[in-house]
C-alpha cells in the first residue's frame, strides 16, 4: 500500500478547525449533561459504522477510562437487541447512526421524532453535533490511513 497524505500535516489550519469543532461539540455535550463515557460510546458507534479502526480503538479506550463497562462497549454494535441502554441512550444511538448513514434515507422522521420524545432540544443538538464531528474525524483518519498497530 502506498503512503497517503496525512491531512493533519498537509493542511494544519483545517485540522485545527476540526479540533475547534471537537471542543465546541464536547462543550455542547457537557452542557446537555450527556455523560462523557456515553459520549464516547456515541463516537465509537459512528466509528464502527464508518469502519475507522483508529477511532474505534481510541474511543473504546476513552469509554473505558470514562467508566463505561466492558459489557456496554462489547454489545454496542447490537445495542437494539439488549437491555443495556436507556430510552434516552437508545434515541441518541439511533440519531447518531442515522446521521452517520445519512445517504441511506437521510435522518428518518421516525428516528427524529423518537429523539424529540426522549431528549431535550439541547441534548438533540449536542448529539447531532457530536455525530457531525466524529464523522469528520472518521473521514480524516480513514482517508489518511492513520496507522493502527498492535
Amino acid at each position: 500500500m502506498s503512503e497517503r497524505i496525512n491531512l493533519g500535516k498537509s493542511a494544519p489550519a483545517l485540522y485545527q478547525a476540526v479540533i475547534g469543532l471537537e471542543k465546541l461539540a464536547a462543550e455542547a455535550v457537557a452542557s446537555a449533561s450527556i455523560p462523557d463515557g456515553f459520549a464516547h460510546l456515541l463516537r465509537l458507534r459512528a466509528s464502527q459504522l464508518n469502519q475507522c479502526a483508529f477511532c474505534i480503538r481510541m474511543h473504546t479506550q476513552d469509554a473505558l477510562s470514562s467508566g463505561e463497562s466492558n459489557d456496554r462497549i462489547s454489545i454496542l454494535a447490537a445495542w437494539r437487541e439488549t437491555g443495556y441502554f436507556t430510552e434516552k441512550e437508545r434515541s441518541s444511538l439511533a440519531l447518531v447512526e442515522a446521521i452517520t448513514l445519512i445517504s441511506d434515507g437521510q435522518v428518518p422522521d421516525a428516528i427524529y421524532e423518537q429523539a424529540a420524545a426522549n431528549l431535550s432540544k439541547d441534548e438533540i443538538s449536542a448529539v447531532e453535533w457530536l455525530a457531525v464531528v466524529i464523522n469528520a474525524w472518521n473521514r480524516i483518519a480513514t482517508s489518511s490511513r492513520y496507522p493502527v498497530k498492535a
